[in-house]
């Protein structure tokens, strides 16, 4: 049985793409979908942050997706895979143009990626138009018509509200939550603030609203520092990734505020740990993923993995890891009913698939196009020489 969503929180819902990888060989022929060249091929867009304050999670999406198709003979449902891959950037300015350029000139069959919901809204009207299905990796903003939109990560605001019950009832006494300035940071903030109310939690901010940093441009937390510590604040929760992560992380060791727990979602997550070093010890996150889960799936996917890189799998490099087993199962539906392999097809088959092994464990889509999945707490602990996102304990199952 699938759960049921938290009772009353809102659902939250250059100038050219750069062509960085072809995988497979285009077929001779017709009868494909209209950017596959043949029937024996398909044609995938993959439009992520591989420049930017973001580009340590668009990279690790990337890596994700091709880490399935070098482990799958680089195909998708038996058919040879044309990948074209365009940079978001920091948002729309960036994003707008590459996922154009997917779109009308190498006329993908899908488009999938995208790390920032100011570029998902941006790239939106623009799939609606091709009429092109979206299997993104990132967080998604709240959508009406989700005919053609698909999610292998999660809902903007699902990190904030898995953790904040358990904030709650650690933490005795005010809450200061602070992020980015921007749609993603509001909806993740949302669903910390909206949620961690409702448990009768209050907010150590002033004014009892979330602190806002401007994005991108945001490099010294300290002066936001300063303002916590002449709070009555007994913690901080905050969502920041990428750069900004390193920064925060960084400063916020050395700052007035270094002995509150710190509560975050995605704050060391990724290569950023490494950089943010010894700042990160302790510090907590909420995620729908770690290295370390002990199922089948993510064995094989730890395996390999680290098998190509020197590091261990993310939450980023998972969802593009599974939105290529996405495809890959739809694409093979198709096949077996003797479908041809188009937009309209691929999307219908997607909409009929089951539960899907995961590397986070077995999901499904639901009625949001979103996974119904665990949430789990971590904190970064020593793991030999090295310090790691250990897993903690079960959160919550959000989806519905």
């Amino acid at each position: 049985m699938r759960p049921a969503a938290l009772p009353g929180r809102h659902r939250a819902v250059g100038a050219t793409a750069l062509t960085l990888a072809l995988v497979g060989v285009s077929a001779c022929g017709g009868g494909g979908g209209a950017g596959s060249g043949g029937d024996d091929t398909v044609s995938i867009g993959f439009l992520a942050s591989l420049s930017g304050t973001y580009k340590p999670v668009g990279t690790d999406m990337r890596k994700g997706f091709e880490l399935y198709l070098d482990t799958h003979g680089n195909k998708l449902g038996g058919k040879k895979v044309k990948l074209t891959v365009g940079d978001e950037g920091d948002g729309p300015p960036t994003a707008v143009p590459a996922a154009t350029k997917l779109l009308k000139k190498d006329k993908v069959d899908v488009l999938t990626g995208i790390v920032a919901n100011g570029s998902y809204n941006a790239v939106l009207p623009l799939v609606k138009k091709a009429k092109v299905p979206l299997v993104s990796t990132g967080g998604r903003p709240e959508v009406k018509d989700l005919d053609g939109l698909w999610h292998t990560s999660f809902l903007s605001d699902e990190p904030g509200a898995a953790i904040a019950p358990y904030v709650k009832k650690q933490v005795d006494g005010p809450v200061y939550a602070i992020g980015p300035d921007y749609q993603g940071g509001y909806d993740e903030l949302r669903g910390f603030t909206e949620t961690f109310k409702k448990e009768g939690g209050k907010l150590a901010n002033p004014d009892g609203k979330t602190t806002w940093t401007p994005f991108p441009k945001t490099t010294n937390f300290l002066p936001y520092f300063s303002k916590i510590a002449k709070t009555d604040a007994k913690a901080v929760y905050c969502f920041y990734a990428g750069k900004a992560a390193i920064d925060f992380a960084k400063q916020y060791a050395q700052s007035d505020v270094s002995h509150l727990p710190l509560y975050s979602a995605f704050l060391t997550e990724g290569s950023v740990l490494d950089a943010q070093g010894k700042a990160a010890k302790d510090i907590y996150s909420v995620m729908n993923y770690a290295a370390d889960l002990d199922n089948e799936a993510n064995r094989k996917f730890t395996a390999d993995w680290t098998a190509k890189h020197d590091s261990q799998p993310t939450t980023y490099s998972m969802s593009g890891y599974d939105a290529a087993a996405v495809l890959d199962k739809a694409i093979t539906s198709l096949d077996k009913d003797g479908k041809d392999i188009t937009p309209d097809n691929i999307n219908k088959a997607i909409d009929g698939l089951g539960q899907i092994e995961s590397p986070r464990g077995t999901w499904e889509f639901t009625k949001d196009h979103a996974p119904v999945q665990k949430w789990y707490l971590r904190q970064v602990r020593p793991d030999g020489k090295k310090l790691t996102n250990v897993m903690v304990q079960d959160l919550a199952t959000l989806g519905g």
